[in-house]
């Protein structure tokens, strides 16, 4: 799907992508260590199961399956020991500000509309880690290169805290996804291989999102890639896509999990070949009998030194973070477009923390016709609702605008209201370029454009570009006897390649004489006529001593010629003082 550089060092291409200065805002963890959290008579009663359980879990546990094994008892003690205690008569009250009927939907569960989040239930109290250990499903690798991975992250704790950091904050969202479809939990630590969690991460092969999408493989599996978002960012819906495709390999190689994961790296139609191959050859098909790229042979050695890990940390002198069992963050849902700043303002939160929820959105103002929805941490999107009830005033100070003709960046500012160079800005126009008919600009809101994005125009918004240069004209004229498209070119100082792609021959071809030959010249361009010189009898064909010269420009008498190019009388000056003749020219279209 998403096929990178071959790193020198199975894992150096995370670290390329992810080991920056980038650890998690002290207030993107503040919900994990609130302290309204379970009552001590319930954490009394979890008190002695769960040190029970410790007193017989080995210190390092010697394999994965005994690691396993320990997770299931613990999962199913903290359970059981939650569940006996019961319920206070009286629910604590999570937001008292909030509006009953805001609240009522805003303690949704974001993975399971209609559920309502509970952070008393006894599920919530079981270690989410213990959870995921205790659905590992996938066959063991054990191999060198294993061995090398597992000492390149046990080498970097302070790179590995970061990494898992970050995963925090969107683990309990894949692990739910994962479970519900009873994939292997394995999957769940693909996003530490890919990007590192990184939700901004973007590969040399602009692969994209914590599930590193390709461009084509992302609009397949329905992530909406415009102007305005790229959803292959987006933590629900590039999760979703990501497992539908790994569900998709899996049942196409048979079951197996690790030739879909090659493929999910790789490309399902290299991983097809390369079983062919070997079936062909009478070789086995698994994983490690095939012959793939670096990258892909690497790809899950990584993933089992992740998993292995998870299992024992502390065997690799590791240490996790403490990740409850519960939605990190909830999804609020939005009726009127809102620009970023004022959305992260009503949340209470820093613009880089409320990006890390909402990393799909490619411009300053989030678009209610395209998400409809926030993404916020549980407190946080508490907040959010209370402030926007209290909120008088816009919400959104831009909006969208159709280019009605291609226009010149400056012109196009002026008709706004704002400068060239903002324009530029925002809107990311390269410089020499104009902007062409039905490209979707960005602009401020006015008092005779303050509407909120449609929904077509939200889905379908495009920009594009045209160089800035001036028109082109096809002008036709006759070959010489002996001309060659090298010798024409180098008479008219015109690329070699370029001439004879316009004729349609090769660049070593010869012309008949009388041939037409055709150009494309700018108003005002001057040629060597083609004709040979009266003057001279010793002028060799090709010769850059050519008797007249060619000046195009163009007539205002213009008529629509065939296939929507305009013909156009030139006059053209002879050199040799004989008086003017006529070219035929054509507009060419830019």
């Amino acid at each position: 799907m998403h096929r990178h550089p071959t790193p020198s060092f199975p894992l150096l291409r995370s670290s390329r992508s992810a080991d920056r200065a980038d650890a998690v805002p002290a207030s993107a963890t503040s919900t994990v260590s609130s302290p309204r959290r379970p009552a001590l008579t319930l954490i009394a009663a979890l008190l002695p199961l769960v040190l029970a359980a410790c007193a017989n879990r080995p210190v390092a546990p010697p394999d994965n399956q005994d690691a396993q094994a320990v997770a299931q008892q613990t999962v199913q003690a903290v359970e059981s020991a939650a569940s006996a205690v019961p319920s206070p008569a009286t629910p604590v009250a999570r937001v008292a500000t909030a509006p009953e009927k805001k609240l009522d939907v805003l303690l949704e569960d974001t993975m399971n509309p209609g559920e309502k989040v509970d952070l008393d239930a006894p599920k919530t109290h079981v270690d989410l880690w213990a959870r995921m250990r205790a659905g590992m499903a996938m066959p063991e690798l054990d191999n060198d290169l294993v061995r090398k991975a597992e000492d390149w992250y046990s080498s970097r704790p302070d790179y590995v805290a970061r990494m898992t950091g970050r995963g925090s904050l969107y683990l309990y969202h894949v692990v739910e996804e994962v479970e519900k479809r009873g994939m292997p939990m394995e999957l769940a630590l693909l996003p530490f291989v890919e990007s590192a969690f990184r939700n901004d991460a973007q590969s040399s092969a602009k692969a994209v999102g914590m599930w590193q999408f390709m461009p084509a493989t992302g609009r397949d599996f329905d992530l909406k890639q415009n102007i305005f978002r790229d959803d292959r960012r987006d933590v629900l819906a590039s999760t979703k896509a990501a497992l539908d495709y790994l569900q998709r390999l899996n049942k196409l190689f048979d079951g197996d999990w690790q030739l879909a994961l090659a493929a999910y790296n790789w490309g399902q139609g290299n991983v097809s070949k390369a079983v062919a191959r070997n079936q062909k050859a009478g070789l086995p098909i698994d994983y490690e009998s095939l012959r793939m790229p670096d990258e892909t042979r690497y790809y899950l050695p990584k993933l089992q030194a992740v998993k292995n890990i998870v299992m024992r940390p502390s065997a690799y002198g590791l240490e996790l973070p403490a990740v409850a069992n519960h939605p990190y963050f909830l999804s609020v849902n939005i009726d009127r477009d809102i620009d970023v700043t004022r959305a992260a303002q009503l949340a209470e939160l820093d613009e880089e923390t409320f990006r890390q929820f909402n990393p799909s959105m490619n411009k300053p103002v989030i678009l209610a016709a395209s998400s409809g929805q926030l993404l916020l941490p549980y407190d946080n999107a508490s907040t959010f609702v209370t402030n926007l009830e209290k909120h008088r005033g816009p919400l959104a100070s831009w909006t969208a605008w159709v280019v009605p003709r291609t226009m010149k960046p400056a012109d196009a500012a002026k008709q706004v209201g704002m400068s060239e160079t903002g324009l530029r800005e925002i809107n990311r126009i390269p410089a020499r370029m104009l902007v062409t008919k039905g490209s979707t600009l960005l602009v401020p809101r006015t008092a005779s454009r303050d509407q909120d994005v449609s929904e077509h125009l939200a889905d379908n918004a495009r920009i594009g570009f045209a160089p800035d240069v001036p028109p082109m004209r096809r002008v036709t004229l006759k070959a010489n006897k002996g001309d060659t498209v090298a010798s024409v070119a180098r008479r008219h100082r015109l690329g070699t390649t370029q001439l004879a792609q316009w004729n349609r021959v090769s660049t070593k071809a010869t012309f008949k004489p009388g041939q037409q030959i055709v150009v494309y010249v700018r108003e005002g361009q001057t040629l060597a006529s083609v004709e040979p010189s009266s003057t001279t009898s010793k002028s060799k064909a090709g010769s850059s001593k050519s008797g007249k010269v060619t000046k195009v420009a163009s007539s205002a008498a213009n008529k629509p010629a065939k296939g929507g190019a305009k013909t156009r009388s030139a006059k053209v000056a002879a050199s040799d003082g004989k008086g003017a003749r006529t070219v035929s020219t054509k507009t060419a279209l830019r």
